[in-house]
This record gives structure tokens, C-alpha cells and sequence, in this order.
């Protein structure tokens, strides 16, 4: 699915400056290689009020866990990435919002060993939330994009989104939930990894328009828990004609509400 960016939900007021939520937050992003969209505002929507301690896996420029605090859904957020440039961007839009108290960044690869985790700065079972927008082609899918950020950020080899996902059962707390965005066709090695680690999964399908198959799932699951897999009924992004925003996607994308379910 391609997750239309109007220009008036997400303003390129410069080529490296964009405004989301309406306004509340502006982020620097790299003006060519990838660049944080909807899919990032969508995850850091989904993250639970009251959320005291976050870990956004993959932060990239810091969009989706800068989108939950200014959301006022988290309490502290911490951005974990390894690209440099994604990483001083980072550092630049944690204080250029006003996060410097509620945010840190740590410079890490999410598929390292548990040693060079703990050594980078993620302790283990210390985030009661971790998010996550991880690469989904995999290796040999899909046309490499030109820029190293970008194809990094798109492409990961198979086996890799386990890797990511033992982080986040290794970073999140006892009863901590992980909340992930991704394509719906990566659907089934999604759930196999989940439900290694854990359990009462819940999956929210997205379709871009009625009757239409969905192409997006956001998934969320709890650490430690029994409790069976719920498949939730599938929520349209648009009309059946225009690019216009169904209206509950509209008040999300504009900073008026956050993606319950």
C-alpha cells in the first residue's frame, strides 16, 4: 500500500524539513534516501497511554517515537538506530521539539548479539513499550533503492526480522508490549517470530480503500502473556475514489487523535 502523503498532512517547508501532526512536531530527514512517512505517524499513534518507558527499534530520524511523546502517549522515548546520518538527525529533532528531557538516542544495530546490545546502551527489560517499522523486503525482492539509508531501511536478508524481534523480547519488561507496523504479505513470518517470544497477539489489518485487500498490518503483542491471537476487523484508509483520509485516519494524521484497538 502506498500511504499518500498530501501536502497538506505532511509539508516539505523546506527539502529536509517536514511538519506532522499538523504542525506539532517538524522533523529533519535526509533530502534524498528514505524518509519517514505515515506509516511512522500510524506506529507511534498506536502506542499505549500511559506508556512510561518506550524504545523505538530502528528510529531512523526519530519519527514514530517523537510522534507518540508529542501525542503525549509516552512519558520518555529512546531512539535506537545505527546509520550516523539517521542518528544526527535524530539528535537535531529530539531538540528541536523540545524532547531533550524525554528523549535519548543511542547509536546501536538492532541485529547484533545481545553483548554488543547491552554494551551499545539497551539494557534488557527495561522498555514497557518497544515499537518497530522494520525492513520488509527481503533480500533479492523488490528493486535496491540508490541511496545506502534508503536501502537499508527497505531491505533486510532473510532472517533478519526475527533478529529484530529477539531485541525487542529482550528489551521490553515483563508484561511490556511490542507493537509493530508492516506489509501484509511478511503477515506470516511476523506472527511465527512473535509467537516465539510472545503472546495475545492482536492484528489490525489496514486496506487502502473498500473491498480492497489489506496491505498494511499493525501488530501488537505482550511479553510473557498466554493469551490467544485476535484478528480485528480491517480499517480502510481512504474513500472508494480520491486520496482523501477516512475521517478517523484524517484526525490521526493531523495530531486530533491516536489509532486505538
Amino acid at each position: 500500500m502506498s500511504l499518500d502523503q498530501p501536502a497538506d498532512l505532511v509539508k516539505h517547508q523546506t527539502p529536509t524539513r517536514d511538519a506532522f501532526l499538523g504542525g506539532r512536531l517538524t522533523l529533519s530527514q535526509p533530502r534524498n534516501g528514505f524518509r519517514a512517512g505515515l506509516d511512522s505517524v500510524l506506529l507511534g499513534a498506536a502506542v499505549p497511554v500511559g506508556t512510561a518507558k518506550l524504545l523505538d527499534l530502528g528510529a531512523g530520524t526519530g519519527a514514530a517515537g517523537l510522534v507518540a511523546l508529542a501525542l503525549g502517549r509516552a512519558e520518555t522515548a529512546l531512539l535506537a538506530e545505527r546509520d550516523p546520518q539517521a542518528l544526527a538527525l535524530a539528535e537535531e529533532n529530539v531538540a528541536g521539539n523540545g524532547f531533550a528531557g524525554r528523549a535519548g538516542i543511542v547509536a546501536v544495530d538492532v541485529t547484533a548479539g545481545a553483548a554488543a546490545r547491552r554494551a551499545a546502551g539497551l539494557i534488557d527489560n527495561g522498555h514497557d513499550v518497544v515499537i518497530a517499522n522494520p525492513p520488509f523486503f527481503a533480500a533479492g525482492r523488490g528493486t535496491l533503492a540508490p541511496q545506502a539509508g534508503r536501502a537499508d531501511a527497505r531491505h533486510m536478508e532473510v532472517g533478519s526480522l526475527d533478529l529484530w524481534l529477539r531485541c525487542a523480547a529482550a528489551c521490553a519488561t515483563a508484561g511490556g508490549r511490542v507493537i509493530v507496523i508492516y506489509p501484509a504479505e511478511g503477515l506470516a513470518e511476523l506472527l511465527a517470530s512473535l509467537h516465539r517470544r510472545f503472546g495475545a497477539l492482536d492484528v489490525l489489518p489496514l486496506a487502502p480503500r473498500p473491498g480492497a485487500a489489506a496491505t498494511r498490518i499493525l501488530v501488537r503483542a505482550i511479553k510473557g502473556s498466554r493469551a490467544p491471537l485476535i484478528l480485528r476487523a480491517t480499517r480502510v484508509l481512504h474513500g472508494e475514489e480520491g486520496n482523501a483520509f477516512a475521517p478517523e485516519f484524517e484526525a490521526i494524521f493531523r495530531g486530533q487523535a491516536c489509532l486505538d484497538w
